[in-house]
């Protein structure tokens, strides 16, 4: 018998935070406090030290415009005239013209996807659908025969997605299906720190969905302290903290511990590999990257966690990447890589 676990893989947990079902404000003489919902889950701004010149209600309103125009017009596969939505629909070899957002993402992604060695895809959804794991949250029987398998993958992969930064238009050669919520939602926090960053705001806390951007200070000259989830099924539980030490940096995180299904003693995890058309089977529990950009560190982590322990290393490595591995072990318990560009972070917070 099939045990599927739907339950949303939260990545990370951080202090302070706090849920919102709809967009309010708390204030007080020393944070300004944002939280409501995009994208499927919620977001919370923290700001330490408004300019004088900015009304709390009037940057509520823009950020969630913002927020709802990269989501519901740009990035949504569920609105279905979002950009994205209409891409999927547009035919095969056809010139789409994107906004410069869309471009963006498009880029990144692909960088990706070609450091990686197609670890990173987001054409992979038929293969995450045909797993069980895709948004229609459909029960299946069986886990996939390989026929299945080779029938989605012939509808995946990143070289099958056309990008021209000249004319800003992009197009697919095969029937592809582009899903970018492993990128997107780190895309998203970039934006509301850029945004910020305009209006003069030199110290907040931005987090979407577990995707952080850190900048400056909290009151009192102390480091902002997330803290990083223990890779368990139960109540979320705190597995190590760390300090930004007043930099500006990004976070994000990428799990397997909580969405999978097991059939006759054997795990499959969400996490699937579109090199193979199969859920990843090795020992990484957890990946947590720190970089300048929340959408790079949101992507990098999904592409850890496809790679495994030994080609995360490597490429973290070669990227000078700060990065903190959680790993299953013997025992069930945990072993951890830390790199040391992520090291810094680690201990007691220095002002």
């Amino acid at each position: 018998m099939k045990k599927l676990l739907r339950r949303y893989t939260s990545t990370a947990i951080f202090l302070t935070f706090l849920l919102g079902s709809v967009l309010y404000f708390v204030g007080s003489d020393d944070i300004l406090q944002l939280n409501g919902l995009t994208m499927g889950t919620s977001y919370q701004v923290q700001i330490v030290d408004m300019p004088g010149d900015i009304e709390a209600e009037d940057l509520a309103v823009d950020i969630s415009g913002l927020l709802r125009q990269l989501d519901t017009e740009i990035f949504s596969t569920y609105a279905s005239n979002s950009e994205l939505s209409r891409f999927n629909r547009h035919g095969i070899n056809i010139p789409f013209v994107a906004s410069s957002a869309m471009m963006e993402v498009l880029l990144m992604a692909q960088e990706i996807s070609a450091l990686s060695g197609g670890a990173f895809d987001v054409t992979v959804g038929p293969l995450v659908n045909l797993w069980g794991f895709g948004p229609d949250l459909a029960v299946f029987e069986t886990v996939p025969a390989q026929s299945q398998i080779d029938g989605e993958r012939a509808r995946v992969g990143f070289q099958f997605l056309q990008i021209s930064p000249s004319t800003q238009e992009i197009w697919k050669t095969r029937d592809i299906y582009v899903d970018l919520s492993a990128i997107a939602k780190g895309y998203a926090v970039d934006q509301l720190a850029e945004y910020l960053d305009q209006a003069g705001v030199d110290n907040y806390f931005l987090e979407i969905g577990g995707e952080l951007k850190i900048k400056g200070l909290k009151p009192g000259g102390e480091s902002w302290v997330p803290a990083i989830e223990a890779p368990v099924e139960a109540v979320s539980q705190v597995y190590q903290i760390f300090y930004s030490r007043g930099d500006n940096i990004a976070i994000a995180g990428s799990g397997d511990y909580r969405n999978y299904f097991e059939e006759e003693g054997l795990r499959y995890s969400h996490e699937i590999d579109p090199r193979n058309g199969r859920p990843v089977t090795h020992e990484l529990a957890a990946a947590y990257v720190i970089d300048e950009s929340t959408a790079r560190a949101d992507a990098l982590a999904t592409t850890y966690m496809i790679l495994g322990p030994d080609a995360a290393e490597d490429l973290a490595s070669r990227q000078e990447q700060a990065v903190y591995f959680i790993y299953k072990s013997d025992g069930g318990g945990f072993e951890d890589y830390v790199s040391a560009e992520f090291n810094r972070y680690l201990g007691s917070d220095l002002k």
